[in-house]
């Protein structure tokens, strides 16, 4: 059997059998993990979707529903996929505006993984017959590989189907 070159003996959220910490209080960044990126030189983008997105509206308090999309290119962390679950699950008893909630997913994304790129899409399930969909996004600009960065991200932008096996 091999072993994986991965640094995770710092996660919790993988814990060796404890039980899942839900915090359903309020989202933060304190509940995103992150693992050193093996190729921290090699500009590839991550893409990890959350389909069963729910919160509140602010005004009304009935539920939103929809899909979160984060994309990113990795510097030197890699966002650990269950904290990325957990985190999303905080939204739950959350109450805020869509355009909020994608602005905040990001500035928590930037704060905890500080990539060369990252994109959040709230694509939000239609109510009174509207679709809302969010897209925020953030360059690391002061990267000696920002031009390379910014051409990856153009066609990947492009790609059609790439959430599809």
């Amino acid at each position: 059997m091999s072993k994986s070159q991965d640094k995770t003996s710092h996660l919790q959220t993988l814990g060796e059998g404890g039980q899942t910490k839900y915090q359903m209080d309020s989202p933060n960044p304190g509940i995103l993990e992150a693992f050193p990126n093996n190729y921290p030189g090699r500009p590839y983008v991550v893409s990890i979707s959350f389909p069963e997105y729910t919160s509140l509206c602010p005004m009304t308090g009935q539920p939103d529903f929809g899909t979160i999309v984060m994309e990113y290119i990795p510097d030197q962390k890699i966002v650990e996929s269950k904290s990325f679950k957990l985190y999303m699950f905080a939204y739950r008893n959350h109450q805020s505006f869509m355009e909020t909630l994608t602005n905040k997913m990001l500035d928590d994304f930037v704060e905890v993984l500080d990539p060369l790129w990252c994109r959040v899409k709230g694509l939000f399930a239609p109510r009174g017959a509207t679709d809302l969909h969010v897209f925020a996004e953030h360059y690391k600009t002061d990267s000696p590989q920002a031009e390379q960065v910014k051409e990856l991200v153009s066609d990947w932008k492009q790609e059609v189907g790439k959430h599809t096996a």
